[in-house]
């Protein structure tokens, strides 16, 4: 399996797309990406339709990142939240999903109860807490190739300023990745980057309609980012293809007006290796 810290050290910028279960895992692999990242909001959305307000807890992400590491190779950066509560449940979290296969454990600087963070109204634990849940994270975890990933939500709270002297004290306290949520501008993406480049690798955030303007992977390495997910911008296609799906099959009773975007029978079987896996089954009749 790849190591998570190769593909980020590389030159070339590590694009990692939100998943949310083992189908979009598998289909992200067989697209070609190199890293998945495994989005709590979109875990939100798509198994509970609700909004990513801290309602998932930690045992369901990680029975999400079990079925999906069931059925992909691919590195995966894992949502942590808050870590769920203390430096206790840091503890717990980091060792809970390392065993179930992330490569990676993403932790905030919220307090409970999170919420997304291009939504307004986030509050924070003392930076100091932080500090402390990012070392707990660094001592619990079973391998050095497990990145630990330090997020900041601090930019909407605090100002930039406030957010970038946090991301630094996550880094001296051995972050692996740093992550600053909701840059509010290009001027903003830069200055992140001119503060903490070069001393530990960045991660970008894409989220379509959020705080953060959009910017190609290609742009975001020039700046000198190591690291871009577009976490939600899956969810966000795949509502809106099934809004369209369901208005046009309830209004004619039937998918043949939709028939030409979807997949048939035996395309989706081929997608998801249907007769691979009967074959497979053959062996031991």
């Amino acid at each position: 399996m790849t190591v998570l810290r190769d593909l980020v050290d590389e030159p070339d910028i590590l694009l990692a797309p939100g998943i949310f279960d083992a189908l979009t895992g598998h289909v992200a692999e067989r697209t070609g990406f190199r890293a998945a990242y495994l989005s709590g909001a979109s875990v939100a959305y798509t198994r509970f339709g609700r909004p990513d307000v801290g309602l998932v807890c930690m045992s369901e992400v990680a029975d999400t990142l079990a079925a999906i590491r069931d059925r992909i190779t691919i590195p995966v950066i894992v949502d942590g939240d808050t870590g769920f509560g203390n430096a206790l449940n840091v503890i717990r979290t980091v060792k809970l999903f390392a065993r179930f296969g992330a490569s990676a454990i993403q932790l905030e600087d919220q307090s409970l109860p999170k919420r997304c963070g291009h939504l307004n109204e986030k509050r924070l634990v003392p930076m100091d807490e932080m500090v402390g849940k990012v070392k707990a994270a660094l001592d619990a975890r079973p391998s050095e190739d497990i990145l630990i990933v330090a997020r900041t939500d601090a930019v909407a709270v605090e100002g930039l300023d406030a957010a970038l002297d946090r991301a630094a004290a996550y880094r001296d306290a051995g972050a692996d990745i740093l992550f600053v949520e909701a840059l509010r501008s290009g001027n903003e993406i830069e200055a992140a980057m001119n503060r903490l480049g070069g001393t530990v690798p960045l991660l970008a955030n894409m989220v379509e309609g959020g705080r953060t303007p959009i910017m190609s992977a290609a742009n975001l390495q020039r700046l000198g980012y190591s690291v871009v997910i577009f976490p939600g911008g899956l969810v966000r296609a795949l509502t809106k293809t099934m809004e369209e799906y369901f208005s046009s099959l309830y209004e004619h009773g039937t998918t043949k007006p939709f028939r030409d975007r979807m997949l048939d029978f035996e395309q989706l079987n081929d997608v998801v290796g249907t007769q691979n896996m009967l074959e497979f089954g053959r062996r031991y009749e």
